[in-house]
This record gives C-alpha cells, sequence and structure tokens, in this order.
C-alpha cells in the first residue's frame, strides 16, 4: 500500500505495436528516474496480444545493466484486468494521488485508446489527451489541422490502402516528384517507412507500410536539415532549445534511432538566434493547434535557401530515455531528466483537476 505522502505512478509499457521493444526501453528509464521517496511505482506490462501483466517481480528481480525493461510477453507475471486495476475503489485505500504514465508507443497507446480508458476509470494521465493523442497518431489528420491553421508543411498526400491502383505512380510523379517517403499513416519510430527513390521502388513500399496500417501517407523528400524541438507544458506550454538530427543512413530509420547509434545529435542546433526564435514559436504553434497537453516533441525540416522550415510531424509519446533527443532538449534547456519526470507528473494532476471541475449535470 503506498503510503499518504507518496504518488503512485502506474506505468504502462510493451502495447500491442511495433514499437513494442522502444516503449520497454524508455520505461526502464523512467523507471530508474524515479524517486523512490516521492513516488511508489506500479509497473504494469501490456502484451503484443493486449494482455495486461504484473511487472513488478520482473522489475525486482532485474539486473542493473539490464538495457530494458523485460518484454511482457516474455513474462509470466499475473493477469490484471485493466478497469478494476485502474477504477479508485480498486487502489486499496491510496491516500495520495494515483498517476498512470503510458509509455506505450505507437497504436493502442499513443493514439487516445488506452487515454480514453484511463478517462473512463477516472485516472489522471501523463501526456496528451484522447483528441490530440488520436490526432498527433494519425499523421494525415494532424498534416490537415496544421494546414488548415496556416502552418507551413511540405507536399503530401494520405490514401487509404484500397486507394491504392495501378496510376498511383503517376499522381506521386504529378503532385509530389522522386523521391518520395512512403509512410503508415499511424505509426512512429520510422517502422515502415521507405524512401522511394523513382516508381519502381513505390509498390514494394506500398505493400510494406500496409502490413502496419490500412491508412498510409505519402510525402515529398525534402532536402534540408532535421531540427525537433520539446514542448512541455498544458494551457500555457514551452518550448526547449532546438536540436538537429544528422542521419548515417538515407534517412533517420529505425536502426539509426535505436540500433546502431549512429546518427549525430546536436545539442543546441547550430542556428542563428533568429531561427531558434521561429522554430520555438512554430513549435508552440503546432501544440496549440493540435491541442495536446502534456509534452510533444516536433519535428521539422529545415529547407535553407526555399521555405524556411516546415512541420514534418509531432509525437506525443517520443522516445524517453535520458539520451533521446525529448530529455536531451530539455536538459540543454535547464531541465535534467528526474525534473522532467516529476512536472510530467505534476501536469497530469494540474490537468485531471481542471477536468474534473467541469459540470456533469445539465443546469
Amino acid at each position: 500500500m503506498a503510503s499518504a505522502d507518496r504518488i503512485r505512478l502506474v506505468l504502462l509499457f510493451g502495447g500491442r505495436s511495433a514499437e513494442h521493444e522502444v516503449s520497454c526501453i524508455s520505461a526502464l528509464h523512467v523507471l530508474r528516474a524515479i524517486d523512490p521517496a516521492r513516488f511508489e511505482v506500479v509497473p504494469i506490462g501490456v502484451t503484443r496480444q493486449g494482455r495486461w501483466l504484473s511487472a513488478a517481480g520482473s522489475v525486482a528481480a532485474l539486473p542493473a545493466a539490464a538495457p530494458s525493461l523485460p518484454s511482457p510477453d516474455d513474462e509470466a507475471g499475473p493477469e490484471l484486468d485493466p478497469m478494476p486495476t485502474l477504477l479508485p475503489e480498486a487502489r486499496g485505500g491510496v491516500g495520495a494521488p494515483v498517476v498512470a504514465f503510458p509509455l506505450i508507443h505507437g497504436p493502442t497507446g499513443e493514439d487516445g485508446t488506452i487515454q480514453g480508458l484511463l478517462e473512463t476509470a477516472g485516472v489522471p494521465y501523463v501526456g496528451a489527451g484522447v483528441a490530440a493523442s488520436a490526432l498527433c497518431m494519425d499523421k494525415g489528420l494532424a498534416k490537415r489541422v496544421l494546414e488548415a491553421s496556416g502552418l507551413p508543411l511540405g507536399r503530401w498526400f494520405g490514401l487509404r490502402g484500397g486507394e491504392v491502383t495501378g496510376d498511383l505512380s503517376d499522381r506521386v510523379a504529378e503532385a509530389l516528384g522522386y523521391p518520395v517517403f512512403v509512410k503508415p499513416a499511424n505509426l512512429g519510430s520510422s517502422v515502415g517507412v521507405t524512401r522511394v527513390p523513382d516508381a519502381s521502388a513505390l509498390a514494394p513500399a506500398l505493400e510494406l507500410a500496409l502490413r502496419y496500417d490500412e491508412y498510409l501517407v505519402i510525402e515529398e523528400a525534402i532536402t534540408g536539415r532535421e531540427i525537433e524541438v520539446a514542448v512541455l507544458g498544458n494551457e500555457f506550454p514551452r518550448a526547449s532549445l532546438p536540436g538537429e538530427i544528422r542521419p548515417s543512413h538515407a534517412f533517420y530509420d529505425f536502426e539509426d534511432k535505436y540500433l546502431e547509434d549512429g546518427a549525430g545529435l546536436l545539442v543546441p542546433a547550430p542556428l542563428d538566434p533568429a531561427q531558434i526564435e521561429e522554430v520555438r514559436s512554430l513549435a508552440l504553434s503546432a501544440y496549440r493547434a493540435l491541442q495536446v497537453d502534456g509534452m510533444a516533441r516536433v519535428d521539422f525540416f529545415l529547407e535553407e535557401g526555399g521555405r524556411g522550415f516546415l512541420i514534418n510531424e509531432l509525437n506525443t509519446i517520443p522516445g524517453f530515455t535520458p539520451i533521446s533527443m525529448y530529455a536531451r532538449l530539455w536538459k540543454e534547456t535547464g531541465l535534467d531528466y528526474p525534473e522532467l519526470v516529476e512536472e510530467l507528473v505534476r501536469l497530469a494532476l494540474d490537468r485531471y483537476g481542471r477536468r474534473s471541475g467541469f459540470e456533469t449535470v445539465r443546469k
């Protein structure tokens, strides 16, 4: 049972997503950053089949040098029923607040689904709400909202699997020109993404993306610098200093992000003061346009000598290790990793307090 002066932090990781392993890595680092005097951590793993398992035993037995939490797929912890696990009356008389920290990247974790479960259970949680999570997860929907808000984007179009027809290559050439990127609309960590140099490579790229989602986006390949800004906050968000990624591959793919450690991460990015002010302002505008709370990493291309900063996407549950860009940007801006975790919990309680005060009876 949690003591009355500690917050019970329910750490959710794993999930039914191709980003399952990334989630296990992020969750380990959050777990290690938590101050046990302030938080009682309850780790819950979600398998690829959607089963919820207590991970307390595996966490207790974790070697000091472990690179990630064990996948819940490989564990045999007690199985849990999600709703009773989260409902207030099932918390064993906890006097202090209970906050969920969903670190499940991709579908069923970052797309509003688990956020909806937490809303229904009446549990404060870290990060964006249901609508913002769903919008930011779907690259096509997010781009439409950003365009309607007058924010700068590269050229793109979206389609559903059934709309992949024989003349698509001609449409791509006419609307975007080659090379292009083909992406699943609802996935992250560059999973299922292909750089398509010419029409002959389009079909296998579409086939790969459709293995992960029925909705796709096809984007022009922008020649420019990759700039990222971390945003933190609810009603009054603030933006970090920008960073720059210099991929070691043709683009910043899964291997470059998580397996090979070959990409160059420049923090802060070598930009002049006017560019820094502009990109931070654009990041905040995108964050507000998509109604994000808690946190997001906003990714840009900088087309120097051309269109300037172009928004690529927002990630509402970015990679969350101390060396991930989101945490590194905040460290450079003056907020260390443990302080960042505590601020996110505070924001979760703030958002819950505001929203729980709304009327539920018509007067």
